[in-house]
């Protein structure tokens, strides 16, 4: 059964009527997950009709929202009272409870995950009693439903921390692995919101930098050079290497010489420089690794690729940095953090071979101290969770108190919880 409430009184209808037919209960938001972390076969609620800005505390610069609020419809609220966020992911076409529920990032060392711009926030556990929950109130709850994987109870409202609205200028330009494993630390000091992409069965990295700008917006897209040749060719000679996997190296220097070696610059609006358009159809595996062991895990994998020609890997592997946390169960609890971000496009919607190269990543995450995105694909389960979160059992312990009979469970939390 699908349900879309308009209120919270209908939310407790739902959860009243899932205790009386014994049925479990997910919560989806935006359904951007390439995971099944929001599948059931019992009651799912979508809560894209409690989408409203509640309040804004201008003194403060706080915004209250209901949780089903996409972020995509938040930027422009937020303008309008000269206030943002501080960082934000890629896409924002996902609902504010669904980016903090996941563990939704972006990059930055002096930046937490989203779910750090948390200050507060209302919960409704599975016996329809609402927690009102931040560091002063309920304050262990707090603290693990910030990332709450959609297991706790039904996220009804969150107040987050925005700062002053503020323009970003993001340049690129062209490197090399050895050049950027190398000056990582100089590289983390000299930009706010640093991230680089490396080339697969390449030395070839794009830099990116984003830091504040008083520069007037101005942009480096182009149709021609954006679509014509960075999706509508590309995805072309994508679908040529599933028959040929060996052009897939050749791709990868191909498209780098062709769009990534000269130097760019634009400005915008915060929000309009943090989300880009994701525009293929993709597999995606997402892990954070200590910061400390960026460089041997992205040269292992490098080195793993060149043992084994037949592995190929598409351009490109994102590598992004976040500071560390106390939230229960995000990846960058208690230590600063490096996402390694690898990726295998579905040309033409057509699937790949990637087990190979998912299997020898999940691997090398793991030597070096990995935890996966919750959002993502991974093959772990609780033996793993409990050696990557030292806090998984107080998390466990708190899921059990405020949902007893596993209502907010589905297939995928069950391998993460037992």
């Amino acid at each position: 059964m699908y349900y879309q409430p308009t209120s919270v009184e209908e939310v407790r209808e739902v959860l009243a009527l899932a205790r009386q037919q014994n049925k479990k209960v997910k919560v989806v938001g935006g359904g951007h997950s390439p995971s099944d972390i929001a599948c059931t076969d019992g009651f799912m609620i979508h809560m894209g009709k409690m989408n409203r800005v509640l309040q804004v505390d201008k003194e403060k610069k706080q915004v209250t929202v209901e949780a089903g609020i996409l972020l995509t419809d938040l930027h422009p609220q937020l303008d309008k009272h000269g206030l943002a966020l501080s960082n934000l992911g890629a896409v924002s076409d996902v609902t504010a409870g669904g980016v903090i529920g996941s563990g939704t990032h972006n990059t930055g060392i002096k930046h937490g995950i989203l779910a750090t711009q948390v200050v507060a926030l209302t919960l409704m556990t599975a016996d329809g009693v609402i927690l009102e929950c931040s560091e002063s109130s309920n304050a262990e709850v707090f603290q693990a439903a910030r990332v709450h994987l959609g297991c706790l109870g039904v996220i009804l409202t969150i107040t987050l921390q925005c700062v002053p609205q503020f323009h970003l200028q993001e340049t690129s330009f062209p490197s090399t692995l050895k050049e950027v494993l190398d000056n990582l630390d100089s590289h983390l000091k000299k930009s706010e919101y640093f991230r680089f992409l490396w080339f697969p069965h390449s030395e070839n990295v794009s830099i990116i930098y984003q830091d504040h700008t008083n520069k007037s917006p101005s942009s480096a897209a182009s149709w021609f050079w954006d679509y014509a040749i960075g999706f509508y060719l590309l995805e072309f000679l994508l679908w040529t290497s599933t028959f040929l996997p060996c052009l897939v190296g050749w791709i990868n220097r191909f498209f780098f010489w062709l769009l990534f070696t000269r130097k760019k610059e634009s400005s915008n609006l915060s929000h309009r420089v943090f989300t880009y358009e994701c525009r293929f159809k993709q597999h995606v595996q997402d892990w954070a690794i200590p910061r400390e062991n960026t460089k041997e895990a992205l040269l292992e994998l490098k080195a793993m690729l060149e043992a084994h020609p037949k592995v190929v890997a598409h351009y490109p592997v994102e590598v992004r940095f976040t500071r560390g946390d106390d939230i229960l169960l995000s990846p960058c609890f208690q230590r600063d953090s490096c996402y390694m971000n690898i990726i295998m496009y579905r040309p033409y919607g057509k699937d790949v071979p990637r087990l190979d190269y998912w299997v020898a990543y999940e691997t090398i995450m793991k030597k070096f101290g990995g935890r996966p995105h919750w959002a993502k694909a991974h093959n772990c389960t609780r033996k793993d969770f409990e050696k990557m979160y030292p806090a998984f059992p107080k998390f466990c312990a708190i899921r059990e108190k405020l949902d007893p009979t596993g209502m907010f469970l589905n297939s995928y939390l069950e391998k993460v919880f037992y």
